[in-house]
């Protein structure tokens, strides 16, 4: 029989962005495997999974009584161990195709600030899936190490990770993290944010998938001259019956002025316990944009206006957390101290 140490040359290595809107896996050969949405559709009475990501994303706001859709990861951390055991098991399955016989080795992104209880329920999740070797890494950091930001230096480096569930900012000198903050408001809080305009505005209820298409056709931080109305269709509260309203830029512009005041204050109190060399370099380097909600239009010139930084957005801002914890798990040996468990 070979050895365990050779046996692992033969294993596949995974990064994992387990994320609240997607889960993104990237294995060393093949590069990312996987792309799909967070969502699971269970058997409402015996709980055993019906669809995974993409395929369980349409039945959102159109299953019957007897299919439950979970969405089994809140804030950026486990909501519902069982199914998000159950989804990882077949996200790792699809990376693995054909090497089933080896436990694979996985390194994962959480948010920052994760309880020591978090932690322990994404490795449990990921080891009843299949994996071993287990190494976790602070989302704002695999974005710096995914945008090729100099975190070895001795140079203060702020990046906003804008992801599902959570907005992370972090300024990272010498491979660690000087300050920073999380706040519970990123894509999903815009999303939901769209529904309650619609129907507070509006009087027209529209379901998650609907908003969540709306945020990202009109959704803006910032004007857009010549932005296009679009025709949105929903449930008329008061008559209850089908109803199309025309909606501009500026609507859900305004819609999306709270959660987007939330992610600013949270920069600014980031800002206000960096140290004040650290904070002298980000007021020269500015600050990184990554992460899904990072896409939205203007939201850099926002950000500019509001912190008075320069404001850069990655070239690929849903991937760059992916790209920095594959790097991580590309050379462990170097990515060490950045690991948190």
């Amino acid at each position: 029989m070979l050895p365990r140490r050779l046996l692992r040359l033969f294993a596949t290595d995974i990064a994992m962005d387990l994320g609240t809107a997607n889960t993104l896996l990237q294995t060393r050969k093949h590069g990312i495997v996987v792309n799909e949405p967070s969502v699971v559709a269970v058997d409402a009475r015996s709980g055993a999974p019906l669809a995974v990501g993409t395929q369980a994303r349409g039945y959102l706001g159109r299953a019957p009584a007897a299919i439950r859709v979970v969405r089994p990861m809140k804030n950026g951390v486990i909501a519902d161990f069982d199914v998000t055991r159950a989804m990882i098991s077949h996200f790792v399955r699809k990376a693995i195709e054909g090497r089933r016989l080896l436990r694979p080795s996985m390194v994962i992104c959480v948010p920052s600030g994760v309880t020591q209880v978090e932690k322990r329920a994404v490795i449990d999740a990921a080891q009843m899936a299949g994996a071993e070797d287990i190494a976790l890494v602070e989302e704002p950091m695999a974005a710096a190490l995914g945008a090729d930001l100099p975190i070895r230096e001795p140079v203060g480096n702020m990046v906003l990770d804008i992801g599902g569930g959570t907005s992370e900012v972090a300024v990272i000198s010498l491979g660690g993290v000087a300050a920073a903050q999380s706040v519970r408001v990123a894509g999903d809080a815009m999303t939901h944010a769209v529904q309650r305009y619609l129907r507070e505005v509006f009087r027209l209820e529209v379901g998650e998938n609907t908003a969540e298409n709306v945020k990202m056709l009109l959704g803006s931080a910032w004007p857009q001259p010549d932005a296009p109305a679009l025709e949105v269709s929903g449930k008329d509260l008061v008559l209850g019956r089908p109803r199309t309203v025309t909606v501009s830029e500026g609507h859900i512009r305004e819609a999306l002025a709270e959660p987007l005041q939330a992610i600013r204050d949270a920069v600014l109190r980031a800002l206000e316990t960096t140290p004040p060399e650290l904070a002298a370099d980000v007021g020269r380097n500015g600050m990184l944009l990554a992460g899904g909600g990072a896409l939205l239009k203007g939201l850099d010139q926002y950000l500019a206006r509001e912190t008075r930084l320069r404001v850069f957005v990655d070239a690929d801002p849903l991937t760059t957390v992916l790209r920095g914890t594959a790097r991580a798990m590309n050379d462990r040996r170097a990515c060490h101290s950045i690991f948190i468990n």
